[in-house]
């Protein structure tokens, strides 16, 4: 009792867990496409497989991941992310030892689906739903924060793990990812994160306590709404369509960048720098959108991150040397660090904090299909017509509509229990 009484009169607890938030999303990395992507020439190299072989595996362990997420939500919202974060990252650990040891095809398939589910998918979903917990008025500033983990885990892993397997073997990589799994996040994990502020004798935000008389401030969890409720309404839906457009257009334009690039008369080289470019504009704009949306509905930021989706894609038929890929790369970069935030910021807005694993759940489930079937209508057009005009303008046409639907996803009514 003493101990919180003392967190109290000290500091808010919740700027602990918007660093623990962006701690577990550095570690979703070693199940993110963009670590993965350094490990695939090894497979074919030692095993003689093909390109499409492995990236077929992969799709299909991503797919398999995707529609088990509904359920790692649930049980966020029964056992707490004080439970889940260090079993998640445990589970992650062991998953890095099996991707160390495959051998043979299936091994490999088992392989992603874990990755998937328990890096890109479980510790992205525990780490991004346990700060709302901790914040209402402040919820983009916090979450803002915490996005520096997923910028400083896609820049750092991929030279990493490339050095590591050039100096070293491909199998250390996944083992080094496992050791700092173990003894970095887990402990951690279980030492620091607690699930809301209300355990510990705060409130959210860190608002003070009421004077006696006083409406105690924040903490709606009697509006918060359950997913089959929400599942009843329009809303919950156009946001479901909203969250799957920009994983699919999103990693269909990354996983064809270089080619696409290439058709545009830029070097693969410099197209390669250019994904670095967009890291790095996303990461100031991650803040401005967390700034914005304390302030205006998230619905019209949502939708203003489609129509830059739309103009950037319109763009890339206007490269013709560096300049004009650069000015791409930034506009991408900008797109996606509003993008980013307004995913994260929209669910507890609109649905509460008591549900809030269930709700994204469902919805990292949509993003995770997303991704997992962005590339493919890029490949299969490119290979028809020897071009990505046609794909890009339905792409667009993806984008628009999303865009329709954010601006049409009204804030569903709370109602008293």
């Amino acid at each position: 009792m003493s101990w919180k009484k003392g967190l109290r009169s000290s500091f808010f607890y919740g700027w602990v867990m918007v660093f623990m938030g962006g701690l577990g999303v550095f570690f979703s990395g070693p199940g993110q496409t963009y670590s993965v992507s350094v490990f695939i020439d090894s497979y074919i190299a030692e095993f003689g497989w093909s390109r499409s072989f492995v990236s077929a595996l992969y799709s299909g362990g991503t797919v398999a991941a995707g529609f088990l997420l509904f359920y790692i939500g649930r049980l966020i919202d029964r056992f707490g992310h004080r439970k889940m974060m260090p079993l998640i990252a445990g589970i992650l650990s062991l998953a890095c030892v099996w991707m160390s040891i495959v051998i043979h095809p299936l091994m490999l398939f088992f392989g992603f689906f874990l990755i998937r589910l328990f890096g890109q998918g479980s510790m992205t979903l525990v780490s991004t739903t346990l700060i709302p917990q901790w914040f209402e008025k402040k919820r983009g500033r916090a979450l803002s924060f915490s996005v520096l983990g997923g910028v400083a885990s896609s820049a750092l892993l991929p030279p990493l793990n490339s050095w590591i397997i050039y100096n070293y073997d491909w199998r250390l990589g996944w083992q080094f990812w496992a050791v700092l799994l173990l003894v970095v996040m887990v402990p951690l994990a279980i030492v620091l994160v607690r699930n809301r502020p209300e355990d510990i004798g705060q409130l959210t935000d860190g608002e003070p306590h009421p004077k006696k008389g006083e409406e105690q401030p924040g903490n709606n969890d009697d509006k918060s709404i359950t997913l089959e409720r929400a599942k009843k309404g329009l809303t919950f839906w156009l946001l479901l369509f909203c969250v799957f457009v920009p994983a699919m257009v999103n990693t269909g334009l990354t996983f064809h960048h270089v080619s696409i690039m290439d058709q545009q008369g830029i070097d693969p080289l410099f197209a390669a720098t250019i994904l670095g470019l967009q890291a790095v504009f996303a990461l100031p704009f991650n803040f401005l959108a967390g700034f914005l949306l304390d302030r205006y509905p998230p619905r019209y930021i949502f939708m203003g991150t489609f129509l830059g989706q739309v103009v950037s894609m319109v763009w890339i038929a206007l490269i013709v040397g560096p300049g004009t890929a650069i000015f791409y790369g930034i506009l991408r970069g900008i797109v996606q660090g509003f993008e980013r935030m307004a995913i994260n910021v929209i669910w507890p807005a609109y649905y509460g904090r008591t549900f809030l694993g269930s709700i994204q759940g469902a919805a990292m489930t949509m993003m995770v299909i997303g991704s997992a079937f962005g590339p493919l209508p890029f490949g299969i057009w490119y290979d028809f017509f020897g071009n990505y005009g046609g794909v890009i303008i339905l792409m667009m046409v993806f984008s628009i509509l999303a865009a329709i639907a954010a601006y049409l996803a009204r804030p569903p009514v709370k109602e008293e229990h």
